[in-house]
């Protein structure tokens, strides 16, 4: 039994794992960008092989290097355990970077040492990060074994900007203790100690390494990175009161979370939210605006767009209020902190302004209203002037669509469940129709207005000045459909605001 409970420290079941079928595909999509998969091998002092994947966008912005966070797996775990934190990062213009420790997954070693060796391991990528010049600032995200690896290293590198460290354990020997209680092994107290102090001379000939040595609240007095400190009120395994203990003893800037769950048990996605904040204030990730916005901020141009006189601008102004928030609603909660706040419209914004703010939103609903033979404007054939990159910006809008459908993985729990089937995916049938609907939609909102300033100013000045009388008829028929048109308006801000929602859920 002694060599079992040695095993279960030193040589926990090793995760096996195709890297294709449960890590992030080499191309993905994720919130409308594109990023890639880059594997690579290292090598750590004692001459172990570690496989490394560093997650970053598909094309780098110029003169501009992007912070990095490094995901530290716990025992028994794998690079695949980063794959939630992919989604929690790379919106935030942060880059992942993950690795199997060695002892771990498909890394060389024979056995882990619960963050002893590991922060050696830690080190070597560390290195490798600042070496290139397209990275900027480092953090470090841990959990379990992890948790305890980035704290050990955290101690002797100063210049991490921010830790996370979910569920780690204060002090190896007190939890080995601890766990003597929790699985019932019947035995006096003093047989526990002399059984602890066999295998520590068999770890330390074995895995070379004191488990007396691995006591966090040694090295949280002499810590003063920002830290995050997460725990399940539900852990048996390590009990949340190691957290605190750590908590207490810690010199730098913290904060701690507890939530429902037990050590293996899916984090909630307030916690989540926490730990992405976190890392947007201490990382201070580059602001960089997409492409995509400014391309639809350029062809969504209402400027010369009139309400009619029958028509309450302020009832305007509310509509354009619902489509923003409703464009809030569909953003992942998991990505950076939103710096506006859409409760209240400024009175000092035009109408086109608005407009061109509530982006995609408005597309949505304008394409309903062109499948409804509605317009505000008098549609037009194409008569090749419409720009050459529309269709990018169609083929842009599909590939956030379908964000989440690039990476089918049922890996994104611990590395336990690597057993789970793959979901097919439907990311094709999404992209044909995202695509035409989002042509139609520009389409209505930007090729025919440009239409006719161009047509209006090839005009005789004469003619310019001719203005037809607008009989009276016409003026109650317009005010009638502008009145319909907001009131499918409202209905679909209501029906799509709920839909997203529910697909944000």
């Amino acid at each position: 039994m002694i060599d079992q409970f040695i095993n279960f420290v030193i040589r926990p079941p090793r995760a096996e794992y195709n890297p294709d079928q449960y890590l992030w595909e080499a191309e993905f999509t994720l919130a409308g960008r594109k990023y890639k998969r880059h594997d690579l091998e290292l090598q750590n002092g004692r001459g172990h092989t570690l496989k490394c994947s560093h997650y970053v966008p598909s094309t780098f912005p110029e003169n501009t290097p992007l912070p990095c966070v490094i995901y530290c797996h716990g025992n028994s775990g794998c690079r695949a355990d980063a794959n939630e934190a992919a989604v929690i990062l790379l919106p935030s213009n942060i880059t992942l970077f993950t690795l199997d420790f060695s002892g771990s997954g498909l890394s060389d070693g024979d056995y882990v040492s619960l963050g002893w060796h590991e922060k050696d391991d830690l080190k070597i990528v560390v290195s490798y990060l600042r070496s290139n010049p397209q990275n900027s600032c480092i953090g470090l995200w841990g959990r379990s074994m992890g948790a305890v690896t980035s704290l050990l290293y955290g101690a002797e590198d100063p210049s991490i900007a921010g830790i996370v460290l979910d569920s780690a354990f204060s002090n190896l020997f007190n939890l080995m203790m601890e766990l003597v209680d929790v699985y019932k092994i019947r035995l006096p107290k003093f047989t526990v100690k002399m059984a602890v102090q066999y295998m520590r001379r068999v770890i330390q000939k074995k895995a070379k390494f004191d488990i007396m040595d691995l006591n966090c609240t040694q090295v949280a007095p002499k810590t003063f990175i920002p830290a995050l400190f997460g725990h399940g009120t539900e852990d048996v395994f390590i009990q949340p009161h190691h957290s605190d203990i750590i908590f207490n003893s810690y010199a730098g800037d913290k904060n701690i979370i507890k939530f429902e769950g037990d050590h293996n048990s899916a984090r909630p996605q307030f916690y989540y939210d926490s730990v992405s904040i976190f890392f947007y204030n201490v990382l201070h990730p580059p602001q960089i605006s997409l492409s995509l916005s400014k391309k639809l901020d350029k062809y969504y141009d209402l400027g010369d767009l009139k309400v009619g006189g029958g028509m309450d601008e302020s009832l305007l102004y509310e509509i354009i209020t619902g489509l923003r928030t409703v464009g809030t609603d569909a953003a992942s909660s998991s990505s950076a902190p939103p710096c506006i706040s859409n409760a209240t419209v400024p009175t000092t914004k035009s109408v086109g302004e608005l407009l061109s703010e509530s982006g995609g939103a408005f597309a949505d609903v304008m394409e309903s209203l062109v499948y409804q033979g509605n317009g505000m404007v008098e549609m037009e054939g194409n008569d090749g002037d419409e720009p050459p990159h529309l269709q990018d910006k169609a083929n842009g809008q599909s590939e956030e669509c379908c964000s989440y459908s690039s990476s089918n993985r049922e890996s994104w729990g611990r590395c336990s469940s690597l057993g789970g089937t793959d979901e097919e995916s439907s990311s094709a049938d999404c992209t044909r129709s995202s695509i035409s609907r989002h042509q139609m939609a520009l389409r209505a909102l930007a090729t025919p207005l440009r239409k006719m300033q161009r047509k209006s100013s090839n005009l005789p000045s004469k003619e310019k000045k001719k203005v037809p009388p607008v009989p009276k008829k016409a003026k109650r028929e317009k005010f009638e459909k502008l009145e319909a048109l907001s009131q499918r308006l409202r209905r679909l801000c209501l029906s799509k605001r709920k839909h997203k929602r529910h697909l944000s859920s």
